[in-house]
């Protein structure tokens, strides 16, 4: 059996802003610091294997925190980066409802149906998801910590799960955690979106 542990990075200077983020990046806010160290707590009595990381700023500077906590390296992992949303990144995202009404009420409806201009196509998206899935599968370790991005999570509990939705119908936080296991080929939600280190 497998536990993996889904973790959206801590809060970024673009989230604080309301910029509409994507392949773009910025650095944590003193609050994301602060929820980065919380999360390294929470985790530093955790039996952790591996610790995999996207290599965007702001997943990987939490992961850092992790990593410290455990004592584990990281591994920067290209596949699990957020998705690509397009020209219209570093927007305001509020101001992009308004500027293109109709086209983000149906984005927002089902991102990878109803795309951006130039976002990232679903079966680019769908296919690091598939690809990191499978490494996950065939890994020997059995403890698995994977620091990410609120689309890449959503694609990732969708595939593995065979939930069928929307990909904004699930919810992350910064530093949300999400659990799942993997027992005999098959995966099951433990739990979606933990936040109690920030109690």
């Amino acid at each position: 059996m497998k536990h993996i542990y889904l973790i959206r990075h801590a809060q970024s200077e673009y989230n604080e802003k309301g910029i509409f983020q994507g392949s773009l990046d910025s650095e944590l806010t003193p609050l994301g610091y602060i929820q980065a160290k919380l999360l390294s707590l929470a985790f530093k009595n955790k039996k952790i294997d591996v610790i995999y990381s996207s290599f965007q700023k702001r997943a990987l500077k939490t992961a850092i925190f992790l990593s410290k906590a455990l004592n584990k390296e990281i591994i920067i992992e290209p596949r699990i980066r957020e998705i690509s949303f397009g020209e219209l990144e570093g927007k305001n995202f509020i101001q992009m409802f308004v500027e293109y009404r109709d086209m983000m009420i149906s984005w927002s409806k089902d991102p990878l149906e109803n795309p951006l201009p130039t976002q990232e196509s679903k079966e680019s998206f769908l296919k690091r998801v598939r690809e990191f899935i499978d490494i996950v599968k065939s890994q020997k370790h059995e403890h698995i910590v994977v620091v990410s991005h609120g689309g890449f999570i959503h694609g990732f509990i969708m595939e593995t799960t065979g939930f069928r939705a929307p990909l904004w119908n699930i919810h992350t936080d910064n530093t949300g955690v999400s659990k799942l296991r993997l027992v005999n080929g098959r995966f099951y939600i433990e739990y979606l979106n933990n936040t109690c280190h920030l109690l």
